[in-house]
């Protein structure tokens, strides 16, 4: 029998899925499908009803066992984040570039199910839709305006030049081609055209209308900031510290990467390796790249099953998709449907007619986006069964989740897999780059001084991106404006894999003898999301 506290959970995961199906859809949930979510100021305030009626509901609603206490934590801890970021006006100002929500709606089309004509025609629907779901997104933000919520002109402008891209580059037509002549193309070409055109207005809408009443203050102050890393982390912690910490941890890293620089040329200086690397270690050709990765994935679960972890089936395929034309300077992992029919896949940016892919630098994010990363991590609360709510299945804590695929990379390293040329040095300039998020994220939106006291600017977190956090040329200018539009989720890679590493270590010390990697794994991945404040508790009482 479903406890009170589950069937609450199930309850808002439904409720929620009706009043925004494009997020559903993104979680793979299984719900009827709808074609728009209202982005409007009445949408949003029916979430936000949604929310505090929720909460009002958890109240008196008493734990039957740990399941439910976990449930019931978990639930609220999310919700009151949640609550918090619309009553400061966020959804308001939702004006966000790299990722975002113009991207998950552009996004959703493309995972929408579409084997059967059926299938089609609720395509054709998402497309046609979009139009209106804009319109209700610019409702949004003009009332956001007309409340002295605007958000920042950076990002209206960079978010214009991606919704151009959107609009000519055929965003939509590759995959309504895929589908032939048959009887719902007509539908599906009328949809795609009314998407590219909706997204050529809005890119006008935020240059012209919007950005010249956006504010040129790109960082969102204490209050808002505090709000955004409560919802990225799932704590409220010393920003101050981590900010300390991030430029300690940024200075160690440095020192491993001039030491491994060495092992690719004896002397060689980290940029001087990286050249080298750059002309010997990679592949050409997307049917290459794909099939690289495509193995490099396959290989890491045949490696880890049975031995550090136990994989369920379902889940010992990971699905690579090369997103062509993308904008978003790094690759990204979708999770596999609620029903798992749709599997789960990374998706790796591939940009004009980029031929040649290195692949030095990119094991990392191997493991990171897929095994035992993300699609473990996710994947794991898809075959939970009775132990995790619905909402804990479909719920996410970026500390819990960005912080265990950080993890990722550093048990790749324990477990000596950067064996090819260069590999440890891209994961250790991964690391460098997180690290330089901490001190970029905190130090631009709570303007805190740089060591040497000077202020920070675009041009200087670029500076500190390329030169410390060793980001890759041609990516740094994307991740510095996500940064600038996204406050409060940078940092919660490096934060979260503080946080993993450290509730490992006192599982260490605490059971001895006694501690098994395998087990800790494998509670830690039955325990679903939960907020980095909750994260060595909860492990510590399943064991």
């Amino acid at each position: 029998m479903t406890s009170p506290i589950f069937a609450l959970c199930d309850e808002y995961v439904t409720r929620s899925a009706v009043l925004d199906p494009v997020s559903a859809g993104m979680e793979g949930l299984d719900i009827p499908f709808a074609a728009a979510t209202d982005y409007g100021p009445d949408g949003n305030a029916a979430r936000a009803a949604l929310i505090s009626e929720t909460l009002r509901k958890l109240a008196p609603l008493e734990p039957q066992g740990e399941a439910d206490v976990r449930a019931a934590a978990h639930l609220r801890e999310r919700l009151e984040a949640e609550l918090a970021w619309h009553e400061i006006g966020e959804p308001l100002r939702a004006v966000r570039a790299p990722f975002g929500l113009v991207t998950d709606l552009r996004d959703s089309v493309d995972l929408l199910p579409h084997g059967t004509d059926d299938q089609w025609r609720d395509v054709a629907a998402r497309l046609s839709a979009v139009p209106r779901m804009l319109d209700g997104w610019r409702a949004s933000l003009e009332a956001g305006l007309a409340q002295d919520m605007p958000a920042a002109r950076r990002q209206a402008l960079e978010l214009a030049v991606q919704l151009d891209l959107f609009a000519t580059d055929g965003t939509h037509r590759e995959l309504v081609t895929g589908y032939g002549d048959g009887p719902v193309r007509g539908e599906l070409d009328r949809g795609a055209a009314a998407a590219h055109t909706a997204y050529a207005e809005a890119a006008r809408y935020l240059r012209e209308d919007y950005a010249p009443r956006a504010t040129q203050r790109d960082a969102v102050g204490a209050e808002r900031y505090a709000v955004a890393a409560r919802l990225n982390l799932g704590a409220d912690i010393d920003l101050v510290d981590a900010y300390e910490w991030g430029w300690a941890e940024l200075a160690r890293i440095e020192a491993e990467l001039v030491a491994e620089a060495g092992l690719v040329r004896p002397g060689a200086s980290v940029e001087e390796a990286t050249a080298i690397l750059n002309e010997t270690q990679y592949v050409e050709g997307l049917d290459a790249y794909r099939g690289w990765l495509q193995e490099r994935h396959d290989r890491a679960v045949e490696e880890l099953h049975g031995t550090h972890f136990d994989i369920a089936e379902p889940l010992r395929r990971v699905d690579v998709t090369l997103a062509l034309g993308s904008t978003s300077g790094a690759a990204y992992y979708t999770s596999p449907s609620e029903d798992l029919s749709r599997p789960g896949r990374t998706w790796w940016p591939v940009n004009g007619d980029q031929n040649r892919f290195g692949t030095w630098n990119e094991l990392t994010t191997v493991f990171h986006e897929g095994v035992p990363g993300h699609h473990l991590q996710l994947g794991a609360t898809r075959v939970a069964g009775d132990g995790l709510s619905r909402f804990g299945k479909n719920s996410w804590v970026s500390g819990h989740g960005e912080g265990w695929a950080l993890y990722a990379e550093r048990l790749a390293d324990e477990l000596g897999w950067f064996t090819d040329p260069g590999a440890r040095l891209g994961m250790l300039g991964g690391s460098a780059l997180r690290a330089a998020r901490v001190v970029i994220d905190i130090g631009v939106h709570l303007d805190l001084p740089l060591p040497d006291g000077s202020k920070w600017t675009f041009d200087k977190a670029c500076d500190v991106l390329l030169n410390q956090g060793r980001g890759e040329p041609h990516r740094v200018h994307a991740e510095v404006v996500r940064y600038f539009g996204w406050p409060g989720q940078a940092p919660s890679y490096k934060l979260g894999e503080r946080a993993w590493l450290a509730a490992r270590e006192e599982a260490r010390q605490r059971l001895g003898a006694a501690f098994d990697l395998r087990r800790w794994h494998t509670a830690a991945l039955e325990l679903g999301p939960v907020g980095l404040s909750g994260l060595a508790d909860a492990l510590r009482r399943i064991g």
